[in-house]
C-alpha cells in the first residue's frame, strides 16, 4: 500500500514515516501544500495523510483540488484542533476521516486500514489463495497458520497480487506500487523480489505465474 504524507513539522512527519514504514506501508512525504498539489496530480496512492494548516497552500485547498480533480482517493486530516467547527471542516472539504494531534500510532494505523479497506469496497476480513492467509485488518500473511515472515517490499508486491487474486498485475504496476519520490526501482528489481516471494512459498499450494509481457498472477494451484 502507497500512502502521501504532507506535514510540515519535520520531527513529526519523521516519526509517521518510520512508523507506516515499520507496518510495511510504502510513503511519500513532502513538507507543502505546494508541492503535495502537484505530486498528487501526477501520483496515485492509496490513501493521504493530510495536515490542515501548510505552508505555500493550506490543506483544505490542496484536498478541493483533489476533489475537483474526481480524485477519490481516501484523505485522512491531521489536525491540531478537535472543536466540532474543525471536525466539520474536514469533511466539508471532502476529507473521508481525520486524527487529532498528538494521536496514537495504532489510532492512525488502523484509521488508515479502515480507510484503505473501505475504498476498495469492503474487502473481506480474510483473503484466502490455496493455504496463503492475507488478513486485512492486520495486513498479516500466514501460511496455514503460521506467519509469513517477509521484507517490506517483499510484502508490498505479495499485498498487491493478493488483493487483486486471479488477475494479472503488470510490472509497471508492481513498480509503481514500491517506487517513491526518492527514485523508481528497475524492472530486475521486481524480478528479484518475485523470486524471493517464490521461494518463500516454495511450500504453499499458492503460487506466482509469469505471463510473459504482461505481468504476474497470484493462483492456487488447486484452480489448474
Amino acid at each position: 500500500m502507497k500512502l502521501l504524507l504532507v506535514e510540515d513539522n519535520a520531527e513529526l512527519a519523521h516519526w509517521i514515516v518510520n512508523l507506516l514504514r515499520n507496518q510495511n506501508f510504502t510513503i511519500d512525504c513532502v513538507p507543502d501544500g505546494e508541492r503535495a498539489d502537484g505530486v498528487l496530480a501526477a501520483q496515485r496512492y492509496d490513501a493521504v495523510l493530510l495536515d490542515i494548516r501548510l505552508p505555500r497552500m493550506d490543506g483544505k485547498e490542496v484536498l478541493a483540488r483533489l476533489r475537483r480533480r474526481g480524485d477519490k482517493v481516501p484523505v485522512l486530516m491531521l489536525t491540531a484542533y478537535g472543536s466540532t467547527d474543525d471536525k466539520l471542516d474536514c469533511f466539508s472539504a471532502g476529507a473521508d476521516d481525520y486524527v487529532v494531534k498528538p494521536f496514537d500510532a495504532r489510532e492512525l494505523v488502523t484509521r488508515i486500514e479502515t480507510l484503505i479497506r473501505r475504498q476498495a469496497g469492503g474487502m473481506p476480513d480474510v483473503l484466502v489463495c490455496g493455504d496463503l492467509q492475507y488478513l486485512a485488518g492486520t495486513r498479516a500473511f500466514l501460511l496455514g497458520t503460521t506467519p509469513l515472515l517477509l521484507r517490506r517490499r517483499e510484502h508490498t508486491i505479495l499485498e498487491a497480487l493478493m488483493t487483486r487474486q486471479g488477475k494479472t498485475v503488470s510490472k509497471a504496476a508492481l513498480m509503481e506500487s514500491m517506487s517513491g519520490l526518492g527514485g523508481e526501482l528497475s524492472a530486475d528489481a521486481i524480478d528479484l523480489y518475485i523470486h524471493r516471494l517464490r521461494k518463500h512459498l516454495g511450500t504453499s499450494s499458492a503460487q506466482i505465474m509469469t505471463l510473459r509481457g504482461l505481468g504476474y498472477i497470484l493462483r492456487s494451484k488447486d484452480a489448474f
